[in-house]
């Protein structure tokens, strides 16, 4: 049986290299996707076996559609990509308001945040529809979903679009065998979630009906899973990942 090949972007650090080092764990080769080349290695030097790395900016298309083809040159395949890359601009820590927001940053947070998922999914598809299997996977965000104080209103914009994002291509793929699903991660531990601080963390922690924050790897194993078999009949769907503080 042919290996299973897997992208998935902004894995040199928090959740996306959880989930590279679960898919790794799983016998799928991955594809680590990072901006930032000295991440991206580091993460896979930790994995090891059945990694690769592969820098480029997800905002840019040509940058996307050329890392699909050369993925697909060098293993024959692509079966699954994981659309984690995102950014949250924050000052002095804090996020900030839509109307002291410079347009400028709002538009880099759409390029990277929705427009790189869309530019991943537009240059796997067409390989996923030719093999008739794939499965794509969404990290979005419960900024989506509910207000979210410590959450941009550009953040929380980009990862309400990629829900609609998902169930469209969700609806569209089908037929091909490919399944297109997002999760929806609550406060996870992550870097970006220290850029919050410790007050606005224990304020949110407060919330959380489990009583604890997330963990890269709770995401990680719902990824696996979604990327399984196991996961043939599930498409179109949000999973929220929160241990109970939204529940919506």
């Amino acid at each position: 049986m042919t290996r299973r090949v897997a992208i998935v972007t902004g894995a040199g650090r928090g959740i996306g290299k959880g989930i590279a080092r679960g898919l790794a764990s799983q016998g799928i080769h991955v594809v680590i996707n990072d901006i930032d080349e000295k991440l991206a290695d580091q993460t896979s030097r930790e994995i090891g076996e059945w990694t690769s790395t592969y820098v480029s900016d997800v905002s840019d298309y040509g940058a996307v559609s050329q890392m699909v083809a050369d993925v697909v040159d060098r293993f024959g395949t692509i079966d699954i990509v994981v659309n984690n890359a995102g950014i949250s601009p924050k000052k002095e820590g804090k996020k900030i308001p839509l109307h002291e927001m410079d347009a400028r940053e709002w538009q880099q947070v759409m390029e990277v945040n929705l427009n790189g998922a869309f530019h991943l999914i537009r240059s796997a598809a067409p390989f996923m529809i030719q093999q008739q299997f794939g499965r794509i996977v969404n990290i979005s965000s419960i900024a989506a979903k509910s207000y979210i104080s410590v959450s941009g209103g550009h953040y929380a914009a980009t990862k309400a679009g990629l829900i609609g994002l998902t169930k469209a291509a969700a609806g569209e793929l089908a037929p091909y065998g490919i399944t297109v699903n997002a999760l929806a991660p609550g406060r996870i531990e992550t870097e970006m979630m220290a850029e919050a601080g410790m007050g606005a963390n224990q304020q949110i922690l407060s919330q959380i009906a489990s009583g604890k924050f997330g963990k890269p790897e709770d995401i990680a194993q719902a990824v696996e899973f979604l990327a399984s078999e196991k996961a043939s009949y599930i498409t179109g769907a949000v999973l929220n990942i929160d241990g109970g503080w939204v529940m919506a």
